[in-house]
């Protein structure tokens, strides 16, 4: 059994999501990684955990579906008892005006973003509390500067979201803490991941130079405040919204 307890991250075959599951898995956590449909990517994240010496499992899950969500995480306490949740999955939708937008696209992001982290949290919430036995732990979710800029013109859709997970963190924090559960948000910026890959080069060199730490951020970065805002350095961390945004 792993000391730190296993982590399961949403999303962890890639990008920020990898990046996380890595560091986790550096840091002495069992890895649970939940991916939908890139079996590629999410075994190579496992067989470099393990050749470091680490555990991990991949855990092929949609979890636009409640059941597959459940059923993910009984797979994962096969690892051991569950100490970290990351809520990183995440989809932008397409870009769109809201007056061009459908219902359909704005009930899908919200079932990725908004539905889909307060399931996972429930089952991890579940099994943390210390109230229904468990030890407690941490839960990160993984939201956006979107949230705070609204994104007009592009993605209101998403910031929506993002916005309904700022909330959801804060609550959630203050609804556990007396259960041993701490519960905190990463508002990320700029990252160099696929999202931003697929912009217009001079896109994104407008959004670049409106950072004033002038460059885009690493998904390393957002995974190194996620694991710090986990570890007993934060232990007196709770209800927190932190921007990793290069000063945005």
């Amino acid at each position: 059994m792993t000391k730190k307890g296993v982590a399961l991250i949403t999303g962890g075959s890639r990008g920020i999501g990898a990046a996380i599951s890595i560091a986790a898995a550096k840091r002495g956590y069992a890895v649970a990684i939940l991916y939908r449909d890139r079996d590629k990517d999410a075994n190579a994240v496992v067989s470099g955990i393990e050749k470091d010496g680490g555990r991990a499992i991949a855990i092929r899950a949609d979890i636009s579906d409640e059941t597959a969500i459940v059923d993910a995480f009984k797979q994962a306490d096969a690892l051991g008892p569950l100490t970290l949740l990351v809520n990183n999955a995440g989809i932008t939708g397409p870009m769109a005006r809201v007056a061009d937008i459908d219902a359909a696209t704005v009930d899908n992001v919200m079932r990725i973003n908004v539905t889909a982290p307060f399931v996972c949290a429930r089952e991890a919430v579940r099994r943390m509390s210390t109230a229904r036995g468990g030890k407690g732990g941490s839960i990160v979710n993984i939201s956006s500067g979107a949230s705070q800029m609204g994104s007009g013109g592009t993605w209101i859709h998403y910031a929506a979201s993002k916005g309904a997970i700022d909330t959801f963190t804060v609550g959630l924090a203050r609804e556990v803490a007396a259960e041993g559960i701490r519960v905190n948000g990463v508002r990320a910026g700029m990252i160099d991941t696929e999202i931003h890959a697929a912009r217009a080069p001079e896109l994104t060199a407008k959004m670049v130079a409106g950072i004033p730490l002038g460059r885009i951020g690493k998904p390393e970065e957002i995974a190194n405040t996620v694991l710090w805002l986990a570890s007993d350095e934060a232990s007196f961390v709770t209800g927190a919204l932190m921007d990793v945004r290069g000063g945005m």
